[in-house]
């Protein structure tokens, strides 16, 4: 059944589209419910931060959280620690400052895993691509309200229908700023607020638990004593550069064999091609379908602690059952392969059927490896380092699943691994726990825009 919406010349918006993406009925649905309930907006209560600093001049040791140049890494809305850059030349060119308590928002996607609500102390950096909201002073609307709100479906609705351009879609500035936003009462605002304090702290919980089972690895491998200097050049034989069919020095380089060395004498060491229960598999290219009921798994959904299970695709069950060998199965380890997160890995804790996409590795090990224990170990430094010697080509890193069967995994106790998989698995409740408490929070917020019993200014 065709739908349609028609929108009177008086309406149009000066000086934008005239595309009837603009005037999606989804859109203009949502606009009209929300200017029912409010004459207040989103610029009355909070500024656009537009500070912008030329980071050819930042400081070594300036605070760069994951989420803005891994969006894989929100954590569910949540921007904690930064990571610390050893220079300004691996930063890049302006980016933007905010601090704790903004609430930021990608003009590219906006969609609901790449709204954050910032809480570290200290400044952060951001690309110039978010749009930075922070509370104006003497405003009566906290940034936990907005940071909700802007996940509704009404406000969704709103910034989808509102993009412009065609291969990088984003939408202005001042949709975002001119939403009209409600006013809720007291008892409303104050169980917002604690919804998103608790699961603030549930994100926290869940990063602190993988951080620490990826301590716990290091600390069993003995990284403290691993020493992976090296001189400025080194030789080696032909023999091994015919057997390894390369000749490029990276991937002959002495602190890889040091690594190797320094986990063989702490313990017992096995090739993943030796803990296979079956060979690796590569995902496949596919085909996205909006209304799809399998999810799709990019390698940009791999996260730095856990699967960004909130930002991945969908296809159809009929591409899913073509597919058998992309399909992913519970506790799978999944290898991000191509691009600038190269080696990263997590492991399926979900129950949804999900195919893997085309730069993605399945790799299944036997009950010797336990395969939560794999992933943390092939995400910390001594799996990463195993990527980097093995990565080829030019524009883009890759790795192949003959590559990845290659590195050497080190293999503690039975009782250790399951410590560590325990460990995984409570961080993966916490956070589910931190998105049942954001969804609450949310439904909060609908009803209130919906006006169901709920008194609005």
């Amino acid at each position: 059944m065709a739908v349609w919406s028609i929108v009177k010349v008086s309406e149009l918006y000066t000086g934008r589209r005239l595309g009837a993406e603009f005037y999606h009925l989804d859109k203009l649905r949502a606009l009209g419910l929300l200017r029912s309930r409010s004459l207040h907006y989103v610029q009355d209560s909070f500024a656009h931060v537009r500070r912008i600093l030329n980071t050819s001049t930042a400081e070594p040791g300036f605070a760069v959280p994951t989420f803005v140049f891994d969006l894989s890494d929100i954590e569910a809305h949540f921007l904690g620690e930064g990571l610390r850059v050893s220079g300004p030349a691996e930063i890049g060119s302006a980016k933007k400052i905010f601090k704790s308590g903004d609430v930021v928002i990608s003009r590219l996607r906006p969609y609901l895993h790449e709204i954050a609500f910032a809480d570290h102390d200290g400044m952060l950096l951001g690309s110039t691509e978010f749009i930075v909201l922070r509370q104006k002073k003497g405003s009566d609307i906290p940034a936990e309200f907005l940071f909700v709100f802007l996940m509704t479906k009404e406000v969704q609705n709103v910034l989808l229908w509102s993009q412009e351009g065609t291969n990088h879609p984003r939408f202005p500035e001042s949709v975002l700023l001119e939403i009209p936003l409600p006013k809720p009462d007291e008892s409303t605002m104050t169980q917002v607020i604690e919804l998103v304090r608790k699961a603030n702290q549930a994100f926290r919980n869940s990063r602190e638990s993988y951080l620490q089972a990826e301590r716990m690895v290091l600390e069993e491998i003995g990284r403290d004593k691993l020493d992976l200097s090296q001189p400025k050049w080194w030789t080696v034989s032909l023999s091994r550069a015919q057997a390894g069919h390369r000749i490029d020095a990276e991937h002959f380089q002495p602190k890889y064999d040091k690594l190797i060395a320094h986990l063989k004498k702490k313990g017992k060491v096995k090739r993943i091609h030796d803990l296979l229960s079956e060979p690796i598999q590569k995902g496949v290219t596919p085909e996205y379908n909006l209304d799809g009921s399998i999810v799709v798994v990019n390698s940009q959904h791999l996260g730095r602690y856990c699967l960004n299970f909130e930002a991945t695709d969908r296809t159809t069950e009929t591409f899913w059952k073509t597919n058998r060998r992309a399909q992913i199965c519970p506790n799978d380890v999944m290898i991000y392969a191509t691009g600038a997160y190269i080696g990263r890995a997590n492991a399926y804790l979900e129950t949804a059927r999900a195919l893997a996409g085309v730069d993605i590795l399945l790799v299944r090990p036997t009950g010797e490896c336990n395969p939560l224990y794999l992933a943390v170990f092939l995400n910390a430094p001594p799996g990463l380092m195993q990527s980097r010697m093995f990565a080829s080509g030019s524009g883009q890193a890759h790795i192949y699943p003959e590559d990845v069967s290659c590195y050497w995994v080190f293999l503690p106790s039975g009782n250790f691994q399951q410590r560590i998989a325990d460990l995984v698995r409570q961080s993966y409740q916490a956070r589910q726990k931190a998105k049942v408490l954001l969804e609450e929070a949310k439904a909060k917020v609908e009803a209130l825009i919906e006006g169901r019993g709920i008194n609005l200014c």
